[in-house]
Formats: structure tokens, C-alpha cells, sequence
């Protein structure tokens, strides 16, 4: 089975979550002025991903500076995700669950397999998907995006600012938009 690969500057796929905080994150229902930053991580058993979304909520008034909107999403279920928004102490961050493993392919994710408990001792989902980063422009087209097949070497949330201070400053368009012939 192929991966689905999302286009630059072509519209990404649709993204309707439940929040931990109430309510849904739906992508393009309130876009940020500049970009929505969606990042998929792999669940509450991830180690690093906690290390990663304790990164993002730090940042977070540096995101909303820049008018950039973020949300964290995974394929957890409304208990797992509200263990990692109380283990990350989310008050910035926007913790989406329940994305199904077919939107994720849709966005490029890729789906890994249980391997029992983890590090942490907790039990990986039968299914889950591997992390992904993205920046949507507010007319629901894709500026950037990174997908893993493993937990680590994830984009810098600290590089990714630098590289918004350039791309607004710049006018930069998104790149990697070719798909003709070669």
C-alpha cells in the first residue's frame, strides 16, 4: 500500500477532532492569521512526544506572536489524551484525540504496529500513527510539512519559528509543489 503524499501549496485533507478541553478542533473553521501548525504525535505510551508537546506548549505565545494557531493530535482516545494533556500541564496547547488511522494515511502518516509496553511501561494501541508536523496557510493549503517513521529526529519547534520569521518577512512561498513530469 502506497502513502498518500499531501502537495504543497495544494489543499491538505480534512481534520475534525474532539479536544480534551471541550469542544473540536475543525482545521479552516477558525484558521490562525498566518498558519495553523498541526502536530501529530504518537500517543500517551511516547516518551518523546511528551518531550516534544512540553516543547510546543512552551512556545505556544510564540506561535500566537507570529499568528500562527497549533494544535497537538493523536489517535488516543479521550483518556490516554487527557493523561498527556495533564502530563504536559496543556494550558496553551490544544490536545486533539481520536484521529482515525484512515485520516491519518490521509495526511501521510505513517501507521505503526504494538510492540507491547514501552519504556514508560504503558501499553502501545494495536495501531497508531507515527508523528507528523505541518503548517496550513489559512485557505486550507499546505506551506510546510514533515512526516517520521520513527519517535525520533523530529523538526525543532525553535527552527520552525526561525524559519516562520523568515517566510513572513520574505514573502516566501511553500516549496516542493512541482508534480509534472522529470
Amino acid at each position: 500500500m502506497s502513502i498518500t503524499a499531501l502537495m504543497p501549496r495544494q489543499p491538505v485533507s480534512a481534520l475534525n477532532v474532539a479536544l480534551t478541553a471541550g469542544g473540536r478542533f475543525v482545521l479552516g473553521a477558525a484558521p490562525g492569521e498566518r498558519f495553523d501548525l498541526v502536530v501529530f504525535y504518537r500517543g500517551l505510551h511516547c516518551p518523546i512526544c511528551a518531550k516534544y508537546l512540553l516543547e510546543l506548549e512552551r512556545l505556544a505565545p510564540e506561535f500566537a506572536r507570529r499568528g500562527v494557531s497549533i494544535v497537538a493530535v493523536s489517535s488516543d482516545d479521550a483518556e490516554r489524551a487527557a493523561a498527556m494533556a495533564v502530563k504536559i500541564k496543556a494550558a496553551a496547547l490544544p490536545i486533539g484525540y481520536g484521529l482515525s488511522l484512515a485520516s491519518a494515511r490521509q495526511w501521510g502518516l505513517y501507521i505503526s504496529a504494538s510492540r507491547g509496553k514501552t519504556s514508560l511501561g504503558i501499553e502501545e494501541p494495536a495501531l497508531f500513527s507515527e508523528p507528523g508536523v505541518f503548517l496550513v496557510r489559512p485557505d486550507g493549503t499546505l506551506y510546510y510539512g514533515a512526516v517520521q517513521s520513527m519517535p525520533f529526529a523530529r523538526p525543532a519547534f525553535q527552527d520552525l519559528l526561525a524559519a516562520i520569521d523568515f517566510a513572513i518577512a520574505h514573502d516566501y512561498p511553500a516549496r516542493g509543489e512541482y508534480a509534472g513530469p522529470l
